[in-house]
Order: C-alpha cells, then structure tokens, then sequence
C-alpha cells in the first residue's frame, strides 16, 4: 500500500470551543487525500482461509470457487491450507505453519474468511487462524486496513451466526468488511461429484460478493493507511516520543 498524504494540523480549531481536543493532532478529512497520487498497477492480493479439515470440506470448496471467480476478476489469490496450524498458545511464532500464515496475512490487500457453523458458531479451526494474526508485527499491523469478506457454509437450513462472528472479529482487527456475505445453506447438496459449485442463487450470492470484495480492495488498498488514522493514535504517538525524548535527556 502506497502511503496517504496526512492534512496539516486544524489551526483553526485553536481558537474553536473545543477544549478536549488538542489541535496539534486534530485533522479535517480531505477528499484529496482519498484519491491515490499513484495508484497500484498490481493485481490485488487476496488471501482466503478455511475453517475444517475434512477430507471433502464444503467451506474449502467454497473457498476454491471464490478463488476461481478473484483471479477471473483479476485478482491474485492465495489459499492457507490450515493442517499442521497448532492450536494458539501450543507452539511458538517461529512455527512454520504460523509464519506462512503471518506473511500470507502480511502479503495480502484483502481477505475472504469461510466457516462452517459448527455447533452455532465458527469453527475452532477458524478461530485458531485469526487468533494466530497479531494485531501488529512489529511496526506493522498486518490486518489493519484491509478489506474482507465473510462467508459461511451449513449442514441444515441457513444461519447466519458464523459470518456475524466473524464480522465482529473482522472489526477487531481493524478490517474493513464488506456488507455482503454469503451464507450456504445444505451446502452437501451445492456440490457436484466434480466437487465444483451447481449454480443456484447461493453460487451468484457468491460472486455478488467476490464482486464487491474487488470493488472495495480496489477502492481502499492505496489509501488505507488514510483511512485508518486515527487522532486518538497521533495523540498517543506523540505522547510516547516525547516521553523517549525526556527519558534520553535525563
């Protein structure tokens, strides 16, 4: 991602009747700063997660058409495979399974989670793949900024629990979630002996939502870092290097 412009602090506001807000670190939006000065020649990167590991698993079938339909839409995607992911906690960060899936989320302009709903929720499997993402690497947060989109798939009639689940976790990790979703219901009954999708309303819900999944990755990657600055943040920023600052001249 190409970094924003960042507006001038608010003069103004110095004298406006705002006494909680420090103007130093106050910002007015600027449509200028939402158009990229340089926009990305690249294919957006789209990393996709499944959560089971069944030989024959619907979400991991879900997941490979909605690859398909990305990369016919330009994209480029890659798909984790979760086997070998140790549960969070039981290994450390240095596990090469973990390290593919922090520098596939680190590679990555916008993701697809897809879950079963297992027992009314996400999966464990699922939920051990994003508890594995950090909220930062470093100086980096791998997750912040960038687009996904959430996608379930169910054994009965249809739910919606496990995309709101993940929506919840999309939001705490800074994500921009995209309103569409897809939910699949009977999803033993969408598959073909060819292990490939039937069309049915269920298979164009799926590409309405890789369709906007695109839109919005294209609409965001280049000004993301824009569009997740924070006063609060800038504030603590400067806190903190003013505190090394005195900390170094004492």
């Amino acid at each position: 991602m190409t970094k924003a412009n960042v507006s001038e602090p608010n003069i103004a506001l110095l004298h406006a009747p705002i006494p909680q807000l420090e103007a130093t670190h106050f910002r007015v939006p600027e449509m200028a700063n939402l158009q990229a000065h340089a926009p990305s020649t690249h294919a957006p990167r789209i990393a996709l997660l499944y959560g089971s590991l069944r030989p024959r698993s619907f979400s991991r079938l879900l997941t490979e058409e909605a690859a398909r339909l990305l990369q016919a839409m330009g994209a480029e995607t890659r798909v984790f495979n979760p086997t070998g992911l140790p549960l969070p906690d039981d290994a450390p960060d240095t596990h090469p399974k973990v390290q593919e899936l922090r520098e596939l989320v680190t590679w990555a302009e916008g993701m697809v989670w897809t879950s079963p709903e297992r027992h009314g929720a996400m999966t464990g499997i699922m939920k051990s793949q994003i508890d594995w993402i950090p909220l930062s690497l470093g100086a980096v947060r791998p997750t912040q900024g960038k687009t996904l989109a959430v996608m379930q798939v169910s054994g009965g009639s249809q739910s919606f629990n496990a995309v709101n689940q993940m929506r919840v976790l999309g939001r705490w990790m800074r994500m921009l979630t995209i309103p569409n979703q897809s939910s699949v219901a009977k999803a033993f009954m969408e598959f073909g002996d060819d292990d490939r999708m039937k069309p049915s309303s269920y298979y164009e819900r799926l590409v309405d939502v890789m369709e906007e999944l695109m839109k919005f990755t294209l609409l965001t990657r280049d000004v993301a870092p824009y569009l997740v600055d924070r006063y609060s943040e800038r504030k603590e920023s400067a806190e903190q290097l003013a505190k090394r600052v005195n900390q170094r001249s004492t």
